[in-house]
């Protein structure tokens, strides 16, 4: 489904927590979408892709089989894109999931479904889509991200304070 027929839908299929109906029947987010400061979104991107190679990484260590989480590392992979306004070709992002492009295409579409992400028309390729965040998913990758840097810099200054002598 492109950006142009997820417009001409007036219904969303959506779980409840994410999205909210309207009292003309439209979906709307729940996510509050609010513009962040640039040092926040660099600090983003860097974590962002930080824990995407960390990712990839993992597999030196631990068999490659015991991970699978496409869903992620698609939403991760258009983060950074977004971050660094480049325009992903599905089957890019596709690829990007690490998984058969048939697992990955069935979790584009269920996070189309959740208004995550959204497909759009090249125009000069017709047989070619883009897909990107779209501002709900923007905003619930930014405050993930958001999560996490204030969670492991709580975590580290613990790890890094020495224990108070009695």
């Amino acid at each position: 489904m492109t950006v142009r027929s997820m417009r001409a839908t007036t219904t969303v299929q959506a779980t409840p927590k994410a999205q909210a109906t309207s009292k003309r029947g439209l979906v709307e987010p729940v996510t509050p979408v609010m513009a962040i400061d640039p040092a926040t979104a660099a600090r983003h991107l860097t974590i962002a892709r930080e824990v995407y190679a960390e990712r990839r990484r993992r597999h030196r260590f631990l068999p490659a089989d015991l991970f699978g989480e496409p869903t992620w590392d698609i939403l991760i992979d258009l983060y950074i894109a977004h971050r660094e306004d480049r325009r992903v070709p599905t089957t890019s992002s596709c690829l990007g999931a690490h998984v058969p492009p048939t697992t990955a295409l069935r979790w584009l579409r269920i996070l189309e479904s959740r208004a995550l992400v959204e497909r759009e028309d090249d125009g000069r390729d017709g047989r070619r889509t883009f897909v990107r965040l779209t501002l709900q998913g923007l905003a619930a990758m930014d405050a993930t991200f958001a999560s996490i840097y204030a969670n492991f810099s709580r975590a580290i200054h613990i790890a890094d304070t020495p224990p108070e002598s009695e």
